[in-house]
């Protein structure tokens, strides 16, 4: 890693300890409020450090989805079956390099994971969002946020929605409501957390177990004795010299979501100790088409004129596949019937065309190509087939009433969002592993500075950051003060 690793401390150099406790956590996002939840609840003296001056870090700023299933009390009311087996099957399905025994309890314990957090103080309202939507516009509880009824998941698992939203309405910061909640439990549990205050080395015993931590807030030093060490600092798309080493794609034009310290401190801090890192090459970046859902209807083509992707397919999917694409380029086509403008388009519109052969003109795209995609995909769609990408029927139209419109889904072009899925290889319970696939004694990682079942965006579903963020981060609290599974 060129990225520089935090030096480590050994314990028989520390003269004096500014705290002793049983688990000090690393950050009060969603997984380490959650780890430090469940650490006091099992009776453990726990300490929380923060860095900014508030809770939540990048949590803060999600729109709120929960990724839960296998008969959740909304997926219940609202009539949608679903199984752990059935939600089991779908996540190994979209897993780049699946871990059944993470994938396995995650959907095993996924209804008494949504207890859980329901039981912090709030209900998710018992309503369906029916759309194409990368959120619910309202406070709907439930809608797909995934690729669930996109071929060929759909004929592996049986499609259920599972994007579990809090009732807060609006695109961003539906989150933050969780946060404060988890806040207020900890407060109730008397865990201190300790804002402006930055972790900053392990400290190891003789043997390399890790021992305690050093901290700075502002000028002010110190070491903390503990049994456990859990660090959820985040992942590292603020890091420069990270990114340009296992994600170059991110430096080059997307916006990055993630707050000012998402810069790979935890998992720098984790290395330091001879910590094995996952999937740093993996991220998430998209530039969603829809809302409006209309224009899922027409058909997206790259510089050549083909088409590479089933349209209907989760943002992130269809937009993992554009960057796939000679030079990133592709194109969205509609028709007059199924032209709706975006409300906030993050694809740009070009212009309207009253033939296909002057577009593909102006596009560059070869003479004679776009034509030919879009009489195979018209001819298809009348039919409600789609032989070549399998697009669900109820997105097929044929797009044939001239003029017809383009819009530009190119990186550089589009605004493209995005962030980091790499991060510190971990057990069931949180345990960070080494190289050799053995824990590191006293050392654990949840959310998006360790890796878990989010590993490919083109697989992504919204919420699974969120679900599995919290659920891990349960579990790695209970681990670190001493609850065995």
């Amino acid at each position: 890693m060129r990225a520089e690793i935090p030096e480590v401390i050994s314990q028989s150099s520390v003269d004096s300890w500014s705290d002793e406790v049983d688990v000090v956590v690393i950050g009060c996002g969603i997984s380490g409020a959650c780890a430090a939840v469940e650490a006091a609840d099992a009776g453990a003296k726990v300490l929380v450090l923060e860095r900014a001056a508030v809770a939540g870090g990048t949590t803060s700023m999600a729109g709120g989805h929960f990724y839960l299933g296998g008969g959740t009390a909304v997926q219940q009311a609202t009539g949608h079956e679903d199984s752990a087996e059935e939600m089991e099957k779908y996540i190994t399905a979209v897993s780049r390099d699946p871990e059944p025994d993470k994938i396995h309890a995650y959907c095993r314990d996924s209804v008494e994971h949504f207890d859980w957090i329901e039981a912090l103080g709030f209900r998710f309202e018992r309503s369906f969002f029916p759309g194409k939507a990368v959120i619910q516009p309202e406070t709907q509880g439930l809608m797909y946020t995934g690729n669930e009824k996109v071929w060929p998941f759909k004929d592996i698992a049986i499609p259920a929605p599972r994007g579990h939203k809090v009732p807060v309405p609006g695109d961003t910061g539906g989150a933050g409501m969780v946060i404060d909640l988890l806040v207020k439990r900890l407060a109730d549990l008397e865990v201190e957390i300790r804002y402006e205050t930055g972790a900053r080395n392990l400290i190891t015993d003789d043997t390399g177990a890790v021992v305690g931590l050093a901290w700075k807030r502002f000028e002010e030093t110190g070491a903390i004795r503990t049994r456990s060490v859990v660090i959820a600092a985040g992942g590292f798309v603020m890091n420069s010299t990270m990114v340009d080493e296992f994600v170059p794609s991110l430096a080059e034009k997307p916006f990055v979501l993630g707050n000012p310290f998402d810069d790979g401190l935890g998992i720098r801090m984790g290395a330091s100790v001879g910590a094995a890192l996952k999937h740093m090459d993996q991220t998430f970046v998209t530039a969603p088409a829809y809302p409006p859902s209309l224009l899922i209807t027409g058909l997206i083509v790259n510089a050549n004129g083909d088409r590479f992707v089933a349209e209907d397919s989760y943002h992130s999917r269809t937009s993992g596949f554009v960057l796939d694409q000679p030079g990133a380029v592709a194109y969205l086509i509609v028709d007059e019937e199924h032209m709706e403008r975006p409300d906030f388009p993050l694809i740009k519109f070009i212009d309207g065309w009253e033939t296909i052969a002057e577009m593909e003109a102006d596009l560059g795209i070869p003479a004679g190509n776009l034509e030919k995609s879009m009489a195979r995909y018209n001819e298809n769609a009348a039919a409600g087939e789609d032989p070549d990408f399998h697009k669900s029927a109820e997105w097929l139209a044929p797009q044939t009433q001239g003029p017809w419109a383009a819009f530009n889904m190119s990186l550089g072009e589009a605004l493209y969002a995005g962030f980091t899925m790499g991060g510190l290889a971990t057990s069931l319970d949180g345990e960070v592993l080494a190289e050799s696939g053995a824990p590191i004694a006293g050392l654990y990682a949840a959310g998006a500075g360790a890796a878990n079942i989010a590993q490919d965006g083109k697989g992504y579903a919204s919420g699974t950051q969120l679900g599995e963020g919290s659920y891990f981060g349960r579990r790695a609290g209970r681990h670190a003060a001493g609850v065995r599974s």
